[in-house]
């Protein structure tokens, strides 16, 4: 057989990936698993986006879409910019595509070099380090420990800061964490890039819309615009209109940075389905009220879980300011064996027991960065976040 390429030994496949493909398997065998290791709105597509969808389909749109995005999404993330994120962007600064992970492959395939340094502040999304591994940089971490709200401290990220670094990446509201920044801290953050004029900046936004108790979103751009042309503002229909499936994601940033990241976006995948942008173009310009309500609804189940975690022997949960994850500390269970005999000597150990023997699937803080945790999804119903509470206690409470 031909050989693959050498380039697959560097990416592995995601954690979550492989946790919710062993629990689809386990409830394939006909036993009742509770996946709590995808973050997933649990939530139906606006309807309103749903009809856009349909009618743009029976009106004929569905030829090639241009490669940047039809001109009517581009207008509605235009509007949806200036809105939310008191960010003005022109027309061609503006690029759709499939899901907000292609825009982070496009922008990293446009600018990065052999050993181009993406400085990723940890615990992180999992496809953020191989990604960078695929686009020839090399990924490096800034760590953002629980004692600081799993926030990025300004002097880390100074000190991590060297001539070959390309990117710095933030992600707040967190996935894994939670975590989100207050303005002052994400213009402490700002301060520091000031100094560091060949950076540029990827601010993975797509949670903004999920913090919690009067928390107030802000995204770089608009904190410090002096940063502006060097920031790609990144962002997409999945979690705040619950449209994982329709794959939509856009961003803002510098012509000469838009234009680059089509080029490479016109070879990989070109234009983005049309019947999905109609879909988006709804959901931002349609009612908002929806966006509110389901994140009153993920606060409460935050509360919820966060409750219960602390409630079983060995785990310690840090309440988080947004996203719908918690991260869980697990340290008190390390060392211990499992009702099943399972010895925990890590949190993947942890994560694997606790599925395997009471049927609840997590990720292991491992895959994000940062050990010994777990990351628990809370999109799910309520009940089923209650129940899967219970089995992690019960757990708890056997290990010896």
């Amino acid at each position: 057989m031909p050989a693959l390429a050498g380039r697959l030994k560097e990416v592995s496949l995601a954690a979550s990936v492989a946790m919710t493909q062993r629990a689809r398997a386990l409830a394939a065998e006909g036993k009742k698993v509770i996946s709590l290791s995808i973050g997933e709105p649990d939530f139906p597509t606006p309807p309103h986006a749903i009809e856009a969808a349909h009618r743009a389909a029976l009106a004929g749109d569905t030829k090639y879409p241009p490669q940047e995005g039809t001109r009517a999404l581009k207008l509605a993330v235009q509007k949806k910019f200036k809105r939310d994120n008191n960010l003005d962007y022109a027309l061609d600064e503006i690029l759709v595509a499939n899901g907000g992970k292609q825009i982070i492959m496009d922008a990293l395939l446009a600018t990065c070099d052999p050993g181009d340094e993406v400085l990723i502040p940890a615990p992180f999304w999992v496809s953020y380090a191989e990604m960078a591994k695929l686009a020839t940089g090399k990924p490096t971490y800034v760590n953002c420990p629980q004692n600081n709200g799993f926030k990025l401290r300004p002097e880390d990220l100074d000190a991590a800061i060297t001539p070959r670094t390309k990117w710095l990446f933030l992600n707040f509201p967190n996935n894994p964490t939670g975590a989100a920044c207050s303005r002052a801290e994400m213009k402490a953050i700002a301060e520091v890039m000031l100094k560091h004029p060949h950076v540029w900046i990827l601010t993975d936004d797509m949670y903004e819309h999920l913090v919690y108790d009067g928390f107030e979103f802000c995204t770089i751009a608009d904190v410090e615009p002096r940063l502006k042309d060097r920031v790609l503002t990144v962002n997409g229909a999945s979690k705040t209109y619950a449209m994982t499936g329709w794959r939509i994601g856009f961003c803002g940033g510098p012509k000469p940075l838009i234009k680059a990241m089509a080029n490479m976006q016109s070879q990989l995948t070109a234009g983005v389905s049309t019947v999905g942008q109609a879909a988006a173009a709804a959901a931002l310009e349609g009612p908002q009220e929806l966006v509110a309500e389901r994140a009153a609804i993920y606060r409460q189940r935050r509360d919820l879980v966060v409750q219960m975690l602390n409630d079983a022997p060995g785990i310690a949960c840090h309440k988080p300011e947004g996203a719908f994850y918690v991260y869980p500390n697990i340290a008190g269970c390390i060392g211990k064996t499992t009702r099943g005999g399972r010895r925990i000597e890590n949190d993947t150990d942890f994560a694997m027991a606790l599925l395997e023997e009471k049927l609840v699937a997590t990720v292991q803080g491992a895959a994000y960065g940062m050990s010994p945790y777990l990351r628990v999804s809370y999109a799910t119903d309520t009940e089923s976040l209650r129940e899967a509470c219970a089995r992690i206690q019960e757990f708890c409470r056997e290990l010896a």
